[in-house]
C-alpha cells in the first residue's frame, strides 16, 4: 500500500468548501472521483485543512493510500484531463506510511487579498474582498505584529469550531500594500475555525480607523472580541502553504 501526497491547488468559487459532503459539489468529491478513475480503486483523501465556501488554495495538501501502481508524475499529468479547470494538481510524491496531510503538518501559510478602489473591479469580485476606503496600512501592521507568539485566540475563534484548544502560534502576520491591492500573510502552527477571516475583519477596522490599535491588544488578551460582527468575505483568503518541516527562522 502506498501513500501519496498530492498538492493542489484550486478556485474555491464554485464549491461548497474542500471538504467531502453529500448532495453539494466540493473540493474533495471531485478529487476522489478523478483520482479513483486513475488508481483504478476507491480512494479516500485527507486535506491539511478544511477550506469553506468560496476559499482558495494555492496549495492545498492532500494524502491518500493505494494499491495502484501509477507514477506520481503520471499522475500528476493524467489528472489535468480528469480534473476540471478551476482544480489543478501541481506536485505528487509517494511517502512513508503512516504521513498524513493534517496531523504530520508544521504550519501553515494563509494569504488574505484586499482591493482598494473607488470602483469595484469586476474581474476580482470572486478573489479578493474589495474596498472603496483607503486603509491605514501602518496601523494594520503594528496590530498585527501583537499576534506574534503563543496566545489564546479565544477572540477570533468563531463557534462551530471543532478544535480543542484555542492556543496557537503565530510565526509571522503582515500587511503589504502594492497599488490598490493590500495582502495579508500569516503563518502558525495552526488556526481556529475562521480565525484568519475574522483576525482580518478586526485589523480592517484598525485600517478604518474605527478601531484602535489598542483596542484590538485588549481584544487578543481578553479573548474576547464584542465588535466582531463577521468574518472577512470568503474570497479574499487563500491556503498558500503547508510546511511538514519546522517553520523556518529568518
Amino acid at each position: 500500500m502506498r501513500t501519496i501526497k498530492l498538492v493542489v491547488a484550486y478556485d474555491g468559487s464554485a464549491y461548497h468548501g474542500f471538504q467531502k459532503q453529500k448532495n453539494v459539489q466540493t473540493v474533495q468529491n471531485v478529487l476522489e472521483d478523478a483520482l479513483a478513475m486513475l488508481c483504478g480503486e476507491k480512494v479516500v483523501t485527507a486535506g491539511s485543512g478544511r477550506t469553506d465556501a468560496g476559499v482558495h488554495a494555492l496549495a492545498q495538501t492532500v494524502t491518500f493510500t493505494t494499491n495502484g501502481r501509477i507514477p506520481c508524475a503520471n499522475l500528476v499529468r493524467a489528472a489535468a484531463s480528469l480534473l476540471p479547470e478551476d482544480i489543478v494538481a501541481v506536485s505528487a510524491e509517494e511517502m512513508p506510511e503512516g504521513f498524513h496531510a493534517r496531523f504530520s503538518a508544521k504550519w501553515k501559510t494563509y494569504h488574505y487579498k484586499l482591493l482598494v478602489n473607488e470602483h469595484v473591479n469586476p474581474f476580482m469580485v470572486r478573489y479578493a474582498w474589495q474596498l472603496r476606503q483607503q486603509l491605514e496600512v501602518k496601523a494594520m501592521n503594528e496590530a498585527a505584529e501583537l499576534l506574534l507568539g503563543t496566545h489564546d485566540f479565544s477572540a477570533f475563534r468563531s463557534s462551530g469550531s471543532v478544535d480543542t484548544s484555542p492556543i496557537k502560534t503565530i510565526y509571522a502576520a503582515k500587511w503589504q500594500q502594492q497599488g490598490e491591492e493590500i495582502l495579508f500573510r500569516i503563518s502558525g502552527d495552526g488556526f481556529l475555525y475562521h480565525m484568519v477571516r475574522n483576525i482580518v475583519w478586526s485589523l480592517v477596522q484598525v485600517g478604518m480607523g474605527k478601531r484602535t490599535v489598542q483596542d484590538f491588544a485588549a481584544e487578543l488578551t481578553a479573548q474576547r472580541c464584542e465588535f466582531l460582527n463577521e468574518p472577512a468575505p470568503a474570497q479574499g483568503l487563500y491556503l498558500a502553504e503547508v510546511g511538514y518541516r519546522e517553520y523556518p527562522q529568518l
